[in-house]
């Protein structure tokens, strides 16, 4: 069953779509679920999907996963520290981002890891930061297995949203393919704490904000906390029980697709509870042209990547 969630982004309903409908053509849902995300992606800018190939018993575990590292004393943490690199793979300490530059760096702490080439690719030898060898910590037991199996199923079902939105915005299934073989996949583990008692107005555990490529994939513990700006200005709550996906849209596919995909504003204050959340951030190959259609100036989808990067993370500004 597709129906509104929330309402929010341009005004419209966030749609909630069966992604069972959504990736198989034979099931009388289908043609609803193909209008529902359409209206997601050119209206609202979010939408949310159940019906997944993700049981909430295995998303709980992956958040229990994270959990546990980010319960590790600072001391452990800090072996992986990414200020301590020129990209952004490992922890990221409380303050290590700024994701608006009229907020105070977010209070908030992540684990990054991201697409893994294979030995002997030459994107190796170009010593790309989006294609940055990743940095595992030797605890809590099995986190790496467990983290990388995940972003192989993730990565796989975005794949298929993809193939699906091919459609919404005018090009046959297979147009995404070959510009997402070498994904600049970043998978991210959000841990937002409580809400300090010394945060002030300009303190969030992520601050108002777009996506800044392609499509995010949200997988949450179920607490709310994530919020989206209406166009009025109005920030409305959305969420989604474990097992359920919340699905926006970044900057880059808004200008890849000439504004017909939206880049929606959200942010994450933060409340009396922690949340975790998992979002896999599934960007295009480093050099596919994101550029608007017809555009005679190419742009790199790699370079707005890391432009992007280079004002967000502290360590990475510094060195910019």
């Amino acid at each position: 069953m597709n129906r509104p969630a929330n309402h929010a982004g341009t005004g419209a309903a966030i749609p909630r779509i069966s992604a069972r409908d959504l990736l198989d053509p034979a099931r009388p849902g289908h043609d609803r679920a193909l209008a529902a995300l359409r209206a997601g992606a050119e209206e609202a800018g979010f939408l949310t999907l159940h019906d997944t190939p993700f049981s909430a018993r295995e998303a709980l575990g992956l958040i229990d996963c994270y959990r546990a590292f980010f319960r590790l004393p600072e001391a452990e943490k800090r072996r992986i520290d990414m200020a301590r690199t020129g990209a952004n793979r490992g922890w990221g300490a409380p303050g290590s981002e700024q994701v608006d530059p009229e907020a105070n760096p977010d209070y908030k702490q992540v684990f990054d890891c991201g697409y893994e080439l294979p030995a002997g690719d030459p994107m190796a030898e170009r010593g790309l930061s989006v294609y940055a060898p990743n940095l595992w910590p030797a605890a809590p037991a099995g986190f790496a297995g467990t983290v990388r199996a995940y972003y192989g199923r993730a990565t796989a079902f975005s794949r298929q949203i993809l193939s699906a939105l091919a459609g919404v915005v005018g090009q046959d299934p297979g147009y995404f393919a070959d510009r997402f073989d070498r994904p600049m996949a970043l998978l991210r583990g959000n841990y937002y704490p409580a809400r300090p008692a010394w945060a002030t107005a300009r303190d969030f555990g992520i601050a108002p904000h777009t996506d800044y490529g392609c499509l995010t994939l949200l997988a949450t513990d179920g607490q709310p906390g994530l919020e989206v700006r209406s166009r009025a200005g109005e920030w409305i709550p959305v969420s989604a029980p474990p097992g359920e996906f919340i699905v926006n849209f970044g900057e880059m596919f808004e200008m890849w697709t000439a504004g017909r995909v939206r880049a929606t504003p959200h942010r994450v204050i933060g409340g009396a509870e922690e949340r975790i959340s998992v979002p896999l951030f599934f960007n295009p190959n480093h050099d596919t042209n994101v550029a608007p259609p017809g555009s005679d100036r190419p742009i790199l989808a790699g370079d707005h990547l890391a432009r992007r990067f280079d004002e967000t993370y502290l360590h990475l500004k510094a060195g910019a």
